[in-house]
């Protein structure tokens, strides 16, 4: 019985399977930014963006919170999956798993075999950063009946890889850090 118990204690008290491990520490949901960096170091690309939350909008009484919102991401090698942590407020919120990763970022580039979601710290991962890259912004409100609202400022961007001497550029548009398609750019 006593044995049964202490098993049952040591299960509950145990990592999730799926939480991250970083030199053997565990990194998940509620750890702040600063405890991720200590454990799994620096992430191999950043994307950030704020959110505003607007509670009682049009209201007698307004409310307005900044919050800013980082995607992380980390590459373990070829043998393990690529990462991507979400963070806002700086707390740890989601991890993602994103296949799996490479021995080298920016020299695994299979451009042409990209697809739509794909994000983009798997495309810096497996092509580098871009040679050309430009942004716009553009405002999206969604209100519920308590009259809360949340505004995002969505990134649009275009990426432009050369892949090669002899062969057109391609074109990466992404919004909010995930592709949205390829296009030939002729030289």
């Amino acid at each position: 019985m006593k044995r049964t118990l202490a098993a049952l204690l040591l299960l509950a008290a145990s990592a999730p399977v799926q939480a991250l491990r970083c030199d053997g520490r565990v990194v998940d949901v509620g750890d702040h930014a600063i405890q991720v960096r200590e454990r799994c170091g620096e992430p191999f690309w950043i994307d950030a963006y704020t959110e505003v939350l607007v509670r009682g909008e049009y209201g007698p009484l307004e409310q307005r919170v900044e919050r800013p919102v980082e995607a992380w991401y980390y590459n373990f090698g070829p043998n393990r999956l690529l990462r991507r942590l979400l963070l806002v407020d700086d707390r740890l919120v989601r991890e993602d798993s994103l296949g799996y990763g490479v021995a080298t970022i920016g020299t695994d580039c299979r451009i042409d075999a990209l697809s739509a979601g794909t994000p983009a710290g798997v495309v810096v991962a497996r092509c580098g950063e871009p040679v050309s890259r430009r942004e716009r912004w553009r405002e999206i409100v969604r209100r519920d009946e308590a009259g809360n609202a949340r505004r995002r400022y969505l990134r649009d961007e275009d990426w432009v890889y050369d892949v090669g001497a002899n062969r057109d550029r391609r074109l990466l548009r992404l919004v909010d850090g995930v592709v949205q398609g390829v296009e030939r750019l002729e030289r």
